[in-house]
């Protein structure tokens, strides 16, 4: 939408971005403000609406204190919050967007033509749809909302109902064809499944037509790549790869992800937190001990075998990780105060460019060195400002395999690209 266009209708129609986010998930606790790449799940709805230039105002429902300073950090406006009534498990949309309008009304005297809902539980939104959402529906006006759709994975005509005799019956039936369920699939209608990305909805349907769509409902096709529905943990990380996999597409709350280089020369890794699970065993001597994952080890003899460099950085200047570098043959520079600095010098002391470095980390003092390295990495217990600045983060835990994971994600990534 030329931006033009937008200033138009921001100066005759108010356009409200509401986000319902209720406490009390059963699925996953707390799901609405779970670490989805290092921000809140919440904080991607948010992100949708904040930047898309034709919304007035984005406000989050919830019935959650914990979850409405979230919102507010993040860029929404919480001016009331859910009455319990609102927040069950078996809610329907509707009640809760006639009482954020009703309260809007009266409270705010803020009346809005267009709302666009956006739920927290698709977080992969390309660039622009909610743009492209808003101007389809005004160039619509006979329209009484829209709503984001996708090809369906599995047509309906093939789907059946079981009768109470035991018996089955088609669920639908198509007209001039006596039985679509045995029909080949060119012969029947091309369906749509609806998604969570977003729903554009005229006022005046949720309040006078009492409906969260109206009678006339238009589509707006989405690439199904971008097809993620979090309900179960099971689809967790499947939503998180969709996103990695499609990040310089989409919405971001933080900085957009960088692509995986192309190709790595060198992996940088922290010592404490990352080759260790950051804890430490002190004896009545002062001798130190750590805990490390033999996998880490195996991991950093296969990138060795393929040609990768290595270098460890750490704060430290402890003999235990002279000796751990040393048992896994890496060259180590111990009590840096300045680990971005040093970052430089050892991607100058080895001739390479910052785009052939990959670098994990997991405090915050290894925030300059993500800055600088091609590639930015945290492990699964990072700090949570080392994981909204990295590119990627682990599923594994300094220590317990992080390490390994990343090698393997290297190695694979290599491989891939020797037989593209």
């Amino acid at each position: 939408m030329a931006a033009g266009r937008l200033g138009d209708i921001l100066s005759t129609k108010e356009i409200l971005a509401l986000i319902p986010a209720r406490g009390g998930s059963k699925s996953i606790a707390n799901k609405n403000i779970q670490p989805f790449h290092g921000h809140p799940l919440l904080a991607y709805s948010i992100a949708a609406a904040v930047q898309a230039e034709g919304v007035g105002r984005v406000i989050v429902s919830t019935d959650s204190e914990e979850i409405a300073a979230i919102a507010r950090e993040y860029g929404a406006e919480t001016p009331f919050m859910r009455p319990a009534e609102f927040a069950q498990d078996d809610t329907e949309d509707l009640p809760v967007f006639q009482h954020s309008l009703n309260w809007l009304a009266e409270e705010d005297g803020y009346h809005p033509e267009i709302v666009v809902q956006l739920r927290p539980t698709s977080p992969v939104r390309p660039i622009g749809l909610v743009d492209e959402a808003i101007s389809t529906l005004i160039d619509h006006p006979n329209a009484d909302s829209l709503r984001g759709v996708v090809p369906a994975g599995q047509n309906p005509h093939k789907m059946w109902q079981m009768q109470e005799d035991g018996s089955m019956q088609p669920l639908l039936k198509v007209k001039g064809l006596r039985e679509p369920y045995n029909a080949p699939r060119q012969k029947l209608p091309t369906t749509f499944w609806q998604t969570g990305h977003i729903d554009a909805i005229r006022s005046e349907s949720i309040l006078q037509k009492k409906s969260m769509s109206g009678e006339s409902i238009w589509p707006l096709l989405i690439d199904s790549r971008f097809s993620v529905d979090i309900d179960n943990p099971s689809d967790w990380a499947k939503a998180e790869a969709t996103a990695l996999s499609a990040a310089q597409e989409i919405v971001w709350p933080g900085k957009t992800p960088r692509p995986f280089p192309a190709q790595v020369k060198m992996l940088v890794l922290d010592f404490d937190g990352v080759l260790t699970d950051d804890r430490v065993w002190t004896d009545a001597e002062g001798n130190e001990q750590v805990a490390a994952h033999r996998g880490d080890g195996m991991g950093i003899a296969l990138l060795k075998k393929a040609g990768i460099e290595l270098q460890v950085l750490s704060s430290e200047e402890n003999p235990v990780v002279a000796s751990r570098c040393r048992k896994l043959d890496i060259p180590v520079e111990q009590g840096l105060k300045d680990k971005g600095a040093a970052l430089k010098e050892v991607i100058k002391a080895h001739k390479l460019n910052a785009e052939e470095i990959v670098y994990v980390g997991n405090d915050v003092n290894d925030l300059d060195c993500f800055a600088i390295a091609g590639f930015a990495v945290a492990v699964a217990d990072a700090h949570a400002q080392v994981k909204q600045a990295a590119d990627m983060q682990l599923s594994k835990n300094g220590g317990h395999g992080a390490v390994r994971e990343v090698c393997d994600l290297i190695l694979a990534n290599q491989s891939s690209r020797r037989t593209a």
